[in-house]
């Protein structure tokens, strides 16, 4: 309908009674406000009408409510912004700038955009939000068609931003850049422990798992935003027996919701897998009650995000008749998706299966600067866990043979012997998909130098490989 000239013009949005489809919550690392990607271009040539139109919209289910709005050309736009998700931090950035900052569930704050010339398209920065369809439009109505955002020159494009390539400055190469998986890490590096400690006595095991967003180096040069239990990308390796309680307090220190998923954990799952937002913690209870190597893992949407950004870890549960052997390692194999130096994750590569790093216990290369290690003649076992999100393993040892195979809580092949009594039995690799684990026991009676490598050779050649050194 016309609106009276002189009057402020109020658009609305028909939020009650308006059915939104809410996917589970989810959220993830927003650009820096200092970066590049939050320049703006201003608004198109246009003679200001010195009227306003004000525009209501809520952010819930990854929506935007209403995702549209019509404003004349020259009023000036503002925005009422409310976050109705739960759990969620969203914000909305327009194409010419205009940025509201993270909205916190339940906050509504006021955005200016500016008077407007031309049409703009926005989008929620939380990285995996605009890809799960978190997009926003403004319409000019008398203006230029191609807008600040579209076709037109010198507009931001909605593709543009959010993490698709681009240079981090010395030390970053750009998601493009080839990445040397046979160079060492950084000095400053820490290589993750993977000998895997014995389960601790008791029947009960309280454990506090600390979200934290941090950076952390992925490959060689390669320093990326990454998302943690308890600061480091792959999560804390947890042991127990079968009949162990498991207490776990998640707390969120981080600046978006984040949650919590143990597969051995036979529990209803949406209270205790529920995302909470930052500042909040919650108690996690569970008793195993079958063995395993189980993944656990960052719950909230998108899951393959937070998964990629470090999210997750194994807690392995002790066969009853796991014996003793001389050496014990564990390693979790997981993906990264390189976006901008300011993002943790490329939803458009997670979507194509494009991984840019395969790499075991977060680093793609840490395990050819500081081997596993292990004598001629002993009994090695390694325990391995996929986390994905996406590509599973088949791991090998290269110049060994495996003489015990478990996987998913079964043995496929012990000392030799298959379930049906063969002898001399032996295997060459441990094939697993994501989300699932084992282990494989070898003796080596030779020394040297025995690579282990994701036999899937793409994956290989992308980082998921290592040394295990055999003396005398």
């Amino acid at each position: 309908p016309e609106i009276a000239p002189g009057r402020q013009r109020n658009v609305v949005g028909a939020l009650a009674g308006l059915l939104v489809v809410a996917l589970a919550c989810g959220a993830a690392l927003a650009v820096d406000p200092a970066s590049p990607l939050r320049a703006g271009t201003g608004a198109a040539d246009v003679v200001p009408t010195g009227e306003t139109t004000t525009v209501e919209v809520a952010a819930v289910g990854m929506r935007f409510v209403p995702d549209t709005v019509r404003v004349p050309a020259g009023d000036r736009l503002v925005i009422t912004l409310r976050n109705d998700d739960p759990t969620t931090v969203h914000d909305l950035y327009l194409a010419n700038g205009t940025d509201s900052g993270r909205v916190s569930p339940g906050e509504t704050v006021t955005v200016d955009a500016g008077v407007v010339g031309a049409s703009l398209e926005g989008w929620c920065t939380i990285a995996g939000h605009k890809a799960m369809g978190m997009t926003f439009a403004v319409e000019v109505e008398g203006g230029d068609p191609g807008g600040v955002g579209g076709s037109g020159a010198g507009g931001m494009t909605a593709g543009g931003h959010g993490g698709h390539g681009g240079h981090g400055g010395p030390g970053v190469p750009a998601a493009t850049d080839a990445i040397d998986v046979m160079s060492p890490p950084s000095d400053y590096h820490e290589t993750r422990d993977p000998a895997l400690a014995p389960a601790p006595g008791g029947r009960e095991h309280r454990i506090t798992l600390t979200v934290e967003e941090t950076t952390a180096e992925l490959a060689p040069g390669v320093v990326r935003p990454v998302w943690t239990y308890n600061g480091r990308h792959t999560a804390p390796t947890l042991r127990g027996k079968v009949g162990d309680t498991f207490v776990v307090t998640l707390r969120n220190e981080g600046t978006m919701g984040h949650s919590i998923d143990f597969h051995a954990g036979d529990v209803r799952p949406d209270e205790v897998m529920r995302t909470i937002p930052p500042g909040e913690e919650l108690e996690y209870r569970f008793t195993v009650k079958r063995a395993g190597a189980w993944l656990y893992h960052c719950a909230t949407m998108p899951m393959t995000g937070h998964v990629a950004a470090g999210m997750a870890g194994a807690l392995v549960v002790d066969p009853p008749d796991l014996p003793d052997v001389d050496r014990e390692y564990l390693l979790v194999q997981s993906e990264s998706y390189l976006g901008g130096p300011q993002d943790a994750f490329d939803m458009d590569k997670i979507a194509a299966r494009r991984p840019d790093i395969v790499m075991f216990n977060g680093h793609a290369t840490q395990y050819l600067r500081d081997p596993l290690t292990a004598r001629a003649g002993e009994t090695v076992r390694i325990w391995v866990v996929v986390a994905g999100p996406s590509d599973g393993t088949s791991f090998h040892v290269v110049g060994a043979q495996y003489d015990s195979v478990y996987k998913e809580g079964a043995y496929t092949i012990r000392d030799g012997r298959d379930a049906f009594g063969g002898r001399d039995g032996g295997a060459q690799a441990l094939d697993l998909a994501p989300a699932q684990g084992g282990f494989v026991e070898m003796t080596l009676p030779e020394p040297g130098r025995y690579t282990f490598v994701d036999h899937s050779f793409a994956d290989m050649e992308k980082g998921a490989a290592g040394y295990l050194d055999v003396t005398r």
